[in-house]
């Protein structure tokens, strides 16, 4: 009974979140979709286009279609990867722009890594529901372009980011609130994870090479072993750059860690990321609060917690959660799946407009000033939620306990 409770309710979100996409963000004059919904629920008109966004747009709709064959979803997937196709995607040099107008013409030209693997990620998506053969030509054309252009040949994994012509750019960074360095685990993390998706699509033992480099990566550099978080920032050699903790990270990766594994078939990897997805997991409820809501980040330097509960981290927190109840079979994890999925309908979702708050403050308000939708605002993370545990309960799929 309980299984079949989630099971509905998550349906129910789903449809809800893809509703509210269906409704509000196709730009029936310019094509695709608008740039940006701000927090009073208003189409920003002549904002940017994002590729980041667009490709999560593609993603979600095309994922969910796979799970729920659903014709209205599968245009707005078609949708979203024709304009990527036809704007994002650079026809001379490769890659992906960062931004275009409300029009489709280039804005910021920079070709970000994390940019170029979620259009990636998407064009497998929209491959695997549609069997458009121009989407896995495009999906791995960025694939080569990212191993001959961005991957690191000394020191292994991939630079942040490159000019239009893949020249050197000085400022490296995603966003303002990132570290300017070489490589990040967040760039990794969404390679990796794009990877996987097209190797499911294409199982090609080059690629299948690249996902196992980037798992070592993560177990040799980027997991502390001491304490089961994520380092986040390096020099290009590996150094250490920073000491903040992200919450939502943690959870995250341990899911996708496991997922990658699993994906290449190597029985070897996926004993040790099952083993790592716990450690993550347990490590990322450390910030965990009492009505179920996960915090944003830690630094430890200071000791200073950022409270706010922003909507990504608990839709990660759900598949991460859900997953090391799969993994160990401790009842524990299944019952904050259950109170951050409560924490989640009281204080996440927006009961009137739809889809989900940015985040909460300490005092489970909604936090100003922020986007309904824009360039980081996108129905990928909660809509991939909804989608994963769908899958896991339908499956039911468990593993032999490891020790939690």
């Amino acid at each position: 009974m309980l299984f079949q409770r989630l099971q509905r309710e998550l349906l129910n979100e789903l449809e809800a979140i893809l509703q509210y996409w269906a409704m509000h963000m196709p730009d029936n004059r310019y094509g695709g979709f608008y740039g940006r919904i701000d927090e009073n629920n208003y189409v920003v008109q002549g904002a940017p286009k994002g590729a980041v966004l667009n490709a999560r747009i593609c993603w979600t709709f095309a994922a969910a279609h796979r799970i729920r064959p659903n014709k209205e979803w599968l245009a707005l997937s078609q949708r979203a990867y024709h304009y990527l196709n036809r704007f994002f995607i650079d026809p001379v040099y490769g890659g992906v722009c960062w931004t275009v107008d409300h029009t489709g013409r280039p804005l910021d030209t920079k070709k970000q890594v994390y940019a170029i693997a979620f259009v990636l990620y998407a064009c497998a998506a929209y491959y695997r529901a549609s069997e458009d053969e121009q989407a896995l030509t495009d999906a791995w054309s960025l694939y080569q372009q990212l191993e001959q252009y961005c991957l690191d040949q000394e020191y292994g994994g991939y630079g942040e980011a490159w000019s239009r012509e893949w020249g050197r750019l000085d400022d490296l960074r995603l966003s303002k609130k990132d570290a300017n360095e070489a490589k990040s685990m967040n760039t990794h993390l969404h390679v990796l994870e794009a990877y996987a998706a097209l190797y499911q699509c294409r199982p090609d033992p080059r690629l299948k090479q690249s996902i196992v480099s980037l798992l070592n990566l993560f177990d040799q550099h980027i997991i502390d072993r001491a304490t089961g978080h994520l380092h986040l920032f390096f020099a290009a050699n590996w150094e250490l750059r920073s000491s903040t903790i992200s919450y939502g990270h943690d959870i995250e990766a341990g899911w996708l860690l496991l997922e990658a594994a699993t994906i290449t078939g190597d029985a070897g990897l996926v004993e040790i990321f099952r083993r790592r997805a716990v450690k993550l997991t347990n490590a990322a409820l450390r910030g965990m609060d009492a009505d179920g809501g996960l915090w944003y980040e830690y630094e430890p330097s200071t000791q200073h917690l950022v409270q706010e509960k922003h909507w990504w981290p608990q839709a990660e927190a759900l598949v991460g959660l859900f997953n090391a109840w799969q993994v160990t079979l401790d009842e524990s994890y299944l019952q904050q799946v259950l109170a951050t999925w409560k924490f989640i309908q009281q204080k996440i979702k927006d009961k009137v407009h739809g889809e989900w708050f940015w985040g909460v403050d300490a005092n489970g308000l909604p936090l100003p000033n922020q986007d309904k939708a824009g360039l980081w605002k996108c129905p990928y993370h909660n809509g991939r939620a909804c989608i994963e545990l769908l899958e896991r309960i339908q499956t039911g799929i468990v593993h032999t306990p490891v020790a939690s």
